[in-house]
């Protein structure tokens, strides 16, 4: 028996509050209908299929999957995109609806797909005639409507006039404005991972730290740097000091590499080969060099002194 379904298709990396707000439409017009509401996205960035480029993603494939579920998509399909990339609009939208029974499309009002590279709206509405499909806009999600807080005051902040995305999202964490990114998002942006071992300095310094490897490598790491963090431990939440960088005072100058290690605040316990997510509060300084380690000592002292106020 088929179900017939309306969809919305991109790569919704974050699910960002512009996201839900456009997935919010398509739930509604879902339920008005008497429809399957579907999302379909992709496993990996399109970018990097036709460009070449690594596009670091702020969602995992498992968080995007569950997010996009709790805003209220019925089904989540995930494709891969050199699978359909030479496929016309047209192509495209008749594959969605013998594959997945597909009856209405609703598109972003940003969004494009198909290799006829089709820009006017209208121009989709008549290629979905032609696959069985109805097409519809989807309304655009401006900052204002999507914010009350308003309180950002770097260039990051949402307004009228820059609509939230996950590129303005990606370049906020680059640059360590994490609140603004976690305003953008909803909620506070997430690291995931299984913690190994390190070098051991945290615990020779006296501020043991859990050093996570993260589960997927093209999750995106925020700038190098200090971090108020938060985490849960069976069912406790603790605050945390997250450093990520190359460790700068004791770093293997003949093989650099950036380490990802959380002090949680009094926590004591064997976590290793656990996997531990940490929400990221807000930047604290930026990494640094100390001439000795009784000086970096001192600043990890303070770290959590302003982690702890915060």
């Amino acid at each position: 028996m088929n179900l017939n379904r309306i969809a919305t298709i991109g790569m919704f990396d974050g699910v960002h509050l512009g996201h839900q707000f456009l997935l919010r439409q398509l739930v509604l017009e879902a339920e008005q209908r008497g429809l399957q509401s579907l999302v379909v996205t992709f496993f990996t960035h399109p970018r990097n299929l036709l460009t070449g480029s690594t596009e670091r993603l702020l969602t995992t494939r498992d968080e995007r999957r569950a997010l996009l579920e709790a805003c209220g998509a019925e089904k989540v399909v995930m494709l891969d995109f050199a699978d359909i990339q030479r496929q016309t609009a047209e192509q495209f939208m008749r594959y969605l609806h013998e594959r997945y029974d597909v009856t209405v499309v609703m598109m972003g009002y940003d969004h494009r797909f198909g290799s006829d590279r089709l820009t006017a709206f209208e121009d989709y509405v008549q290629a979905g005639k032609k696959a069985g499909v109805e097409v519809t806009l989807l309304k655009e999600a401006s900052s204002s409507a999507l914010s009350d807080s308003g309180n950002t005051e770097d260039a990051f902040s949402p307004d009228k006039s820059c609509p939230i995305s996950s590129s303005r999202i990606r370049k906020a964490l680059q640059n360590g404005y994490v609140e603004a990114a976690n305003e953008m998002l909803g909620r506070e942006y997430s690291l995931f991972g299984k913690v190994v071992h390190g070098k051991g300095l945290g615990t020779r310094l006296g501020f043991p730290t859990a050093n996570i490897s993260l589960s997927d490598p093209d999750k995106l790491l925020p700038k190098d740097g200090v971090y108020a963090v938060r985490t849960e431990i069976s069912g406790t939440v603790y605050r945390a000091v997250m450093n990520v960088g190359t460790n700068p005072t004791v770093q293997d100058r003949d093989e650099p590499r950036t380490y990802i290690e959380v002090h949680i605040i009094g926590f004591e316990g064997n976590l290793y080969n656990q996997l531990l997510r940490v929400e990221i509060l807000h930047h604290i300084r930026n990494e640094q060099r100390f001439e000795s380690l009784d000086a970096l000592r001192h600043q990890i002292e303070k770290d959590i002194l302003l982690c702890m106020e915060n």
